[in-house]
């Protein structure tokens, strides 16, 4: 370990409804894990709910980390429409970023008829903000996951705290995202690529295809997880996490 070096940073992204709090859950497991070889990267969570578009929310997203310095190793991850971002960030990245973990996310562009759902989606949004959020928890969370009642409670709390301006922004953030498959064919750092068995969101496919697209990545399946997996599965996250620091600190000590 290079003990003169400044210590790395893991940027955690959150997706869609979601504000900082959605990795709370990540952030106790992420401290909770050993770290054999030296403290625990720090983490920022940054919040992605004010800005419009995806590349106002990259811009925000490094200005959050711009005091850091030039010479502390960097990590990103992004969660589902945070994939999104991170990959913008990388596009346009100031600074060099050493790991990066995609988390239940696509480096595609949207479809017509994903639009389509998403229209639907901001109607509805529009009509009933409560009605929407609780439509949207059973259909992201597992069964077996809706029967955790504090779970639940958390979920509803932190999509609620997104309000429906911001919901509504960040869909149109979505529908107007970049197509990332060919710049994912181009990283040159270790990639993280985790998804769902029973993600309705994201499909297992899709997080497979960036996982085969990137030439550095490790891919992991969660069973028994829908597509909030830091929510339901936060010990798992945090593990693929702490991988991807091993693997990426590594390669700056050597």
């Amino acid at each position: 370990m290079n003990s003169s070096r400044p210590p790395a940073t893991l940027v955690l992204i959150p997706g869609m409804l979601n504000t900082p709090a959605v990795f709370d859950r990540t952030q106790r497991a992420w401290q909770a894990l050993p770290w054999p070889l030296g403290a625990a990267p720090r983490c920022v969570v940054v919040d992605v709910r004010e800005p419009a578009g995806i590349e106002a929310m990259a811009a925000s997203a490094w200005d959050a980390v711009a005091s850091l310095p030039a010479a502390a190793p960097l990590l990103l991850a992004g969660y589902s429409m945070g994939g999104y971002i991170a990959l913008q960030m990388l596009a346009t990245a100031p600074r060099p970023v050493q790991g990066l973990a995609l988390v239940c996310t696509s480096a595609r562009a949207d479809t017509p008829e994903g639009a389509a759902v998403r229209e639907r989606a901001i109607a509805a949004i529009e009509r009933d903000f409560d009605r929407y959020v609780g439509t949207l928890v059973s259909f992201m969370l597992t069964p077996a996951a809706q029967q955790d009642a504090a779970l639940v409670a958390d979920v509803r709390a932190d999509m609620r705290a997104v309000g429906p301006v911001a919901a509504v922004r960040q869909h149109r953030a979505a529908a107007a995202r970049a197509d990332r498959r060919e710049f994912v064919r181009r990283l040159t750092l270790p990639v993280q690529v985790l998804g769902a068995v029973d993600d309705k969101v994201t499909p297992p496919a899709l997080s497979q295809e960036l996982a085969q697209l990137a030439p550095h990545a490790e891919f992991e399946l969660v069973d028994g997880a829908g597509h909030l997996v830091p929510f339901e599965h936060p010990q798992r996250l945090a593990a693929a996490l702490q991988r991807l620091a091993q693997r990426a600190l590594a390669n700056e000590n050597h």
